[in-house]
């Protein structure tokens, strides 16, 4: 399964950014859908999932209330839409698709994007 992300950016604490994931192919409305992000020196952590089936979403509670996930099935295309962004959200975003979605966490599979950088800076 290929994944291409959208390009990154550099922006000041309070900003809003989005990024997009698309999945040429597969049947990508069955397919559960998860952002993690790896800031340096730090370990891979969850971010925010949605699942294939009915659109259900669960973010990660660092993030919540801030990030939005969303899905577009016509367009293959998952959204991680980013806002009152802190330094601390500083990280690469990588998505990854087709892992096991449950109402509080995403396993994630095998298949994943090659990560998009996001800078929070003044």
């Amino acid at each position: 399964v290929q994944l291409v992300q959208s390009g990154g950016g550099l922006v000041q604490p309070g900003d809003s950014f989005g990024i997009a994931c698309i999945v040429p192919g597969g049947t990508f409305s069955n397919y559960a859908m998860g952002w993690f992000r790896q800031a340096p020196g730090k370990e891979r952590e969850f971010v925010a999932a949605i699942s294939g089936s009915d659109g259900r979403t669960t973010t990660a509670e660092s993030v919540k209330g801030r990030f939005t996930i969303s899905r577009d099935n016509s367009k293959h295309a998952v959204y991680l839409e980013m806002n009152s962004l802190k330094p601390e959200d500083t990280a690469a975003y990588y998505c990854n698709a087709d892992g096991t979605y449950t109402d509080h966490y995403y396993y994630a599979s095998e298949w994943w994007g090659q990560g998009t950088q996001v800078t929070v800076s003044s």
